[in-house]
């Protein structure tokens, strides 16, 4: 809009100029200049331009401006983290808006800086950077994530997200009766209506493993009575989700055999790794059933009553990451709710 209304100035300018200068100079005639003349014909040249683009225009000056994106706000959270690098936080807050747009190696970078501000005394900062080293790669829960997380429980042991991944990495490592302390210690907390079924299902599942091994889970049954109360088949009982998957002919012709199929069961309000994920061959047409002993992370499962979404996406490069030019479907799917939903593959990535 402002090179248009310079372009215009210009061209109004010049129309005067075209009009105004043979009236005002001297010619070797008689006839003197006329400046009132060239001044009435300037006005009228730049009052009439203005009404009539006033009256013509379809342009909205009061129109509202343009909705700013999420990667413009966390850049100008970075620009003003530079001018004041001692934000605590700012940088926590900058880790966290890396971690919801899924970039985990700067979300890391902004964690690190808010733990050294802290000088190693902020269990925010040592959670949220073992969060995004897991998010990008979950075997850190047996490293570097899994030691940052011990010693954010070490500062904050009722810290929900330290207990969650703490919980997790415990279970990884075959420490079950640590695992289930920490999933029950969460679930005393009152965690949000839609994560108590996955800790209900968690310790649940954990007490089977125990009972299996031989183990006595009665000491760790008393620390949670409410989700003792739930036997693995009644946590599990409905949480499965079951899809037919069917190709496009536009994509029949495309050379598929050779490629994985990848189906994953996603939580559309949260980002990171998928609830539940399988590799199978691409044939078609299939039905697929995936249930939380599927999820790729312990501890981040579905569970019956929750919304997820399911997609189907076949793998041209072999690699579970999107990739551009790969055909995929995708359906919402209610868990415990929904029967058999039919999924079609007749999209491609950008």
């Amino acid at each position: 809009m402002i090179t248009f209304l310079l372009l215009a100035g210009v061209l109004i300018i010049a129309g005067v100029a075209l009009i105004a200068v043979p009236l005002l100079r001297r010619v070797p005639t008689n006839v003197a200049p006329a400046p009132w003349a060239a001044l009435g014909a300037a006005g009228v040249l730049v009052i009439g331009s203005a009404v009539l683009y006033a009256s013509l225009t379809n342009w909205s000056w009061r129109a509202p401006a343009p909705a700013d994106s999420p990667q413009n706000m966390v850049a100008r959270l970075a620009r003003k983290l530079e001018r004041d690098p001692q934000d605590l936080n700012g940088w926590l807050m900058l880790g966290r808006s890396y971690v919801v747009l899924e970039q985990y190696p700067l979300a890391v970078r902004a964690f690190e800086r808010a733990d050294r501000l802290a000088g190693g005394k902020s269990a925010d900062a040592l959670v949220g950077a073992a969060e995004a080293l897991a998010m990008g790669d979950e075997s850190q829960l047996d490293g570097r994530a899994g030691r940052m997380i011990e010693q954010a429980l070490t500062l904050d042991p009722n810290s929900g997200k330290a207990l969650f991944f703490g919980a997790a990495a415990a279970v990884r490592r075959g420490q079950l009766p640590l695992a289930r302390e920490r999933f029950a210690k969460l679930l005393s907390l009152n965690p949000p209506e839609s994560i108590r079924p996955i800790l209900e299902q968690q310790i649940a599942a954990i007490d089977a493993k125990l009972a299996a091994n031989g183990s006595d889970g009665n000491s760790a049954a008393a620390a949670a009575p409410s989700a003792s109360s739930s036997s693995p088949a009644a946590a599990a009982g409905g949480a499965a989700v079951r899809v037919h998957i069917e190709l496009a002919p536009e994509f029949s012709k495309g050379g598929t055999d050779a490629a994985p199929l990848f189906v994953f069961v996603r939580d559309p309000g949260r980002p990171g790794p998928p609830l539940a994920a399988k590799r199978l061959a691409s044939r078609f047409p299939q039905n697929v059933e995936l249930t939380p002993s599927d999820s790729m992370v312990p501890g981040r499962a579905f569970a019956a009553g929750q919304k997820v979404q399911v997609v189907a996406r076949i793998a041209r490069s072999g690699n579970p990451i999107a990739g551009s030019g790969d055909p995929f479907g995708e359906a919402a799917y209610f868990v415990g709710h929904d029967g058999l939903v039919n999924i079609v593959i007749d999209h491609v990535t950008p």
